[in-house]
């Protein structure tokens, strides 16, 4: 297989974010043929179409970063049943100015975790959506919903749940072959 650069992109700004802690860990058990790189969306100015003329010099980081990328991982809390605010921003940064969709034809998989029970199941589902529209074909299987996450990790921020560790390689290994199958020669 071929070496494929994928943008991880986490839609929590806390510092000890979960969705950050299982980013990192699907980013040190990813395949050797992913190269994973973690974009920063934290100092994302908002869109406003407004500013397209000149537009912020982060918007332009990262869309250039967007369209260097293969593929994209996305990990995502739920914020009353939809994704957060910076993450909803990045999507609509990184799809203009219009015509210019740095989204575009991208394979992506999506991973939301939450500390209740229903794991981020409504902000996954929401992500696919705006996705869809953005034309980034998202991994359906297999899905991953990560609840309960205060009690996945140690005191250093380390997956301890052998489950969720073996869990989280398959949907790397899947997301390999996702990543493969689609990415444009």
């Amino acid at each position: 297989m071929k070496k494929h650069k994928i943008a991880v992109i986490v839609g929590s700004l806390r510092k000890e974010s979960f969705n950050l802690k299982i980013a990192k860990a699907l980013m040190a058990m990813a395949p050797e043929s992913l190269s994973m790189e973690l974009l920063d969306i934290s100092g994302l100015p908002m869109f406003n179409e407004d500013l397209e003329g000149s537009p912020p010099k982060e918007w332009v980081a990262l869309r250039e970063k967007i369209r260097a990328a293969d593929g994209l991982l996305f990990a995502t809390p739920e914020y009353n049943r939809s994704v957060p605010g910076v993450l909803k921003n990045a999507i609509d940064v990184g799809s203009r100015p219009y015509g210019e969709n740095s989204w575009n034809g991208k394979p992506a998989a999506i991973i939301s975790v939450s500390i209740g029970a229903i794991s981020g199941f409504g902000a996954n589902h929401h992500l696919r959506q705006s996705l869809t529209f953005v034309n980034v074909p998202a991994m359906a299987q297999p899905e991953a919903y990560i609840g309960n996450a205060a009690e996945l990790f140690d005191d250093n921020g380390k997956l301890k749940n052998d489950s969720t560790k073996d869990f989280l390689r398959s949907f790397m290994e899947a997301f390999e072959t996702w990543v493969d199958t689609h990415v444009k020669s």
